[in-house]
């Protein structure tokens, strides 16, 4: 986990629910948003992040890539879309941890058991919107334009997901909201200790919250459709439907 999700929510819920600022989701990029039921890797979906302007904290709801950008002495590979919550105080993660994570809003998630070529999906969810861990930054592009993009934070599985996948996203809960969209950096200039102090703090909240929402976690199988991103309907909502298990 996590290569797939869905989120029913539409802009106006998502600002609700995270109290962020926002607006025509044409205005974000030309195709603007509507709820999605398969959302894959390099789709653009909305995140929530925080940044400081005129020196006071907004909280805005955005479109960003699922795809992070690949560093140029990195082996080639599919995107990078998941980041270990085990490797979140490293050198290559290092920075957006400290100073630019977000929220990935979703409905909930995909994981799928069987052999390949038979595999069996499975969609796990709560009763709610969950707020799963995510970090973003801004790239690039060769044309000179510059891109959003963003990864979802995963550990182990203590959820339903634990007999299907051994990974799950961290999610965040209401207590730890304030903390984890917190544009100031962790990492204090000239104090190595108290810097380690606080990303160890985080990520011990972080711990404790994923793993009392993961408590919460529902699964249930899906229609074999999904399987294949790029022919499912991602706009159909029929897709997250119970439906009876064939095979594990």
């Amino acid at each position: 986990m996590c290569g797939r999700y869905a989120l029913r929510d539409d802009v106006d819920q998502l600002i609700r629910e995270f109290v962020a600022a926002g607006g025509r989701p044409d205005e974000w990029r030309p195709e603007g948003w509507q709820p999605t039921y398969s959302i894959a890797p390099t789709t653009w979906a909305p995140i929530v992040r925080e940044r400081v302007v005129d020196d006071e904290r907004v909280r805005e709801l955005t479109l960003a890539q699922w795809d992070w950008e690949r560093k140029p002495s990195m082996p080639r590979g599919g995107p990078i879309i998941n980041a270990t919550i085990e490797k979140l105080d490293g050198s290559f993660w290092g920075a957006a941890f400290s100073s630019s994570r977000c929220i990935v809003p979703m409905t909930g998630y995909f994981e799928w058991t069987g052999e390949k070529g038979d595999k069996t999906p499975h969609f796990l969810h709560a009763d709610g919107t969950l707020a799963a861990a995510g970090l973003t930054w801004s790239f690039g592009a060769a044309d000179g334009t510059r891109r959003r993009a963003f990864v979802v934070v995963t550990r182990e599985a203590r959820d339903a997901s634990g007999e299907i996948h051994d990974r799950m996203p961290a999610f965040v809960d209401d207590e730890l909201l304030e903390a984890w969209l917190s544009p100031v950096p962790l990492t204090i200039a000239g104090d190595a200790a108290a810097s380690r102090r606080r990303r160890a703090e985080l990520l011990e909240q972080l711990d404790v919250s994923s793993a009392a929402i993961a408590s919460t976690i529902r699964t249930h199988v899906v229609d074999r459709r999904v399987n294949n991103s790029r022919s499912v309907d991602r706009y159909d909502s029929t897709i997250l439907d119970p439906v009876p298990a064939e095979r594990d």
